[in-house]
């Protein structure tokens, strides 16, 4: 019973390597689908481009975005619409196995300090199907001289 448990126990060391590269390589390329997705969104507020990396479900955790790809059409006319001048900046990117989470300074008018925004996406199957985001105005003044990003 010792030996086969010792015999598992080693197997899984020997293909966590492998594993662990899978997942990296996995990771690698959601963080490139969701940059590629929100640039086709946020920045060319161009749908048919950034539906194609969207799943075959959307949910929407923004309290003020409507669910679905409708929904998130609707989005991208609201911003062709009020602001067209919008541009947004990945910061940062991270993600953690079918999570992606960036980090980015958005501008709605240029000329203005803009917004400091997390989105956290979900991917299946190398498809966006979830969102939730945090956004917080840039001050004109800050506590700190740390800045945002």
């Amino acid at each position: 019973m010792v030996r086969l448990l010792l015999a598992a126990a080693f197997s899984l060391l020997i293909a966590s390597p492998a594993a662990l590269a899978t997942d990296a390589r996995q990771m690698e390329e959601n963080k490139k689908i969701v940059a590629a997705f929100y640039d086709a969104a946020v920045n060319q507020k161009d749908f048919e481009k950034a539906s194609q990396y969207l799943g075959a479900r959307y949910t929407q955790h923004n309290p003020l975005a409507a669910d679905g790809r409708e929904g998130f059409k609707s989005f991208i006319a609201f911003l062709k619409d009020k602001f067209p001048n919008n541009r947004s900046e990945i910061k940062r990117i991270f993600a953690d196995g079918d999570y992606v989470i960036v980090h980015v300074h958005a501008v709605r008018e240029p000329g203005t300090r803009g917004n400091a925004i997390v989105d956290i996406f979900k991917l299946e199957n190398g498809k966006v199907v979830e969102h939730w985001d945090v956004i917080q105005p840039i001050p004109e003044k800050a506590a700190n001289d740390n800045g945002m990003f």
